[in-house]
């Protein structure tokens, strides 16, 4: 039974979860908080994407709101100067993002740790130069207008056809990080995060596999970046390559719990609600930022490991009768055991035997 329910409630929580976010464009009260869910979902993918990298190999980057400002302005671009349909320029984009991904992936992931960190943010801010300088193509400061992909549609309209279209999104990079988690290909890439000298050792070839699933998530990020394009209409380059936009996305995925499934999903909602919320109460001044900060903070004292970890451990103090694994016991509990063991194999086999000189009878008797 404790098995049946151990297999059963996720599944069941994933259900009311893809039920509550299904059904919360026809719940949303007005525009406003319509298109804040947009947003909200907007950062979700973000997150997962992000969780590709960062959750299987370790590695915090602070970058990838670059790579989501190239999926937005190379979307914007293909439908703006070579008049693609707005989802093929999607795709296009996203493709054209993936392939940019493979020189920039072999030149950062040569450094780990804060080198590596100081690469992404690098990357941000040479994005950031070059898209404003360069206003004979991306308009520079005056930003980059994208036209609508539904242009008939009203406001309310568009933003609850822009909802489902980043639910089905995320849906699927949820899907592909669970494929991934139980591939032989995942199990190299945790084995890079555990012990990457290690794992070269054993024969991982650690360089390609950080590679490609570093073009993965660029892929997802240009896609959810392009989508926002199609959405938001209107782009600029001091808010599509921002450092803020990486640390957010750290961010969601620590407070959700990394290297799980939905803990960057349970992170954006937690974070970008709060975002949105500050955002309205304290205007354009940096207050919400504080406020982000101070979140944080809470969350890092009381659950340092994030969300869904907390809420796992939480879960198995109230089962008791469950075994604890290997990683759970004390030193003092693996010697008992040990102590326990020997002498079982030593009173096992011989504990019956009749001793020297008596007959069976005898020891019955």
């Amino acid at each position: 039974m404790p098995n049946v329910s151990r297999r059963w409630f996720p599944l069941g929580a994933v259900a009311v979860l893809a039920a509550a976010i299904l059904a919360f464009p026809s719940l949303a009260p007005n525009p406003y908080i319509l298109s804040s869910g947009v947003v909200v979902l907007n950062y979700a993918v973000l997150a997962t994407s992000w969780n590709f990298v960062g959750g299987f190999t370790g590695y915090i980057s602070l970058g990838h709101g670059a790579l989501a400002g190239l999926g937005g302005y190379a979307t914007g671009l293909l439908v703006t100067k070579a008049d693609l349909p707005s989802f093929v320029a999607l795709i296009v984009a996203a493709l054209l993002v993936a392939v940019l991904a493979v020189p920039l992936g072999l030149a950062a992931l040569r450094v780990r740790g804060a080198s590596f960190v100081i690469v992404s943010i690098a990357l941000v801010l040479i994005l950031l130069l070059v898209f404003q300088s360069w206003a004979s193509l991306t308009g520079g400061s005056r930003g980059l207008v994208v036209p609508r992909p539904f242009p008939g549609l009203l406001r309310p309209e568009h933003h609850r056809v822009f909802f489902y279209l980043y639910a089905a999104l995320l849906a699927i990079a949820v899907l592909t990080w669970w494929l991934l988690d139980r591939s032989r290909f995942g199990l190299g890439l945790k084995a890079i995060r555990e012990d990457e000298d290690k794992a070269e050792a054993l024969g991982t070839p650690t360089y390609a596999y950080k590679l490609i699933v570093f073009v993965l998530s660029a892929a997802f990020t240009a896609l959810s970046g392009g989508l926002y394009a199609l959405w938001f209409g209107d782009l600029d380059p001091v808010f599509q390559f921002s450092v803020l936009t990486g640390s957010y996305l750290v961010l969601m995925a620590l407070l959700g719990g990394v290297r799980t499934l939905f803990g960057p999903l349970v992170g954006a909602l937690i974070v970008g609600t709060a975002l949105e919320y500050f955002k309205t109460e304290f205007g354009s001044t940096p207050l919400h930022l504080v406020a982000t900060g101070v979140l944080l903070a809470v969350v890092v004292l009381v659950m340092p490991d994030g969300v869904l970890p907390a809420i796992a451990a939480g879960w198995r103090r109230l089962r008791p009768g469950e075994q604890s694994s290997i990683r759970e016991m004390t030193a003092a509990d693996l010697a008992e055991q040990r102590h326990r063991s020997r002498q079982d194999d030593r009173s096992g086999p011989q504990g019956d035997q009749p001793a020297a000189g008596e007959t069976r009878e005898e020891v019955r008797g």
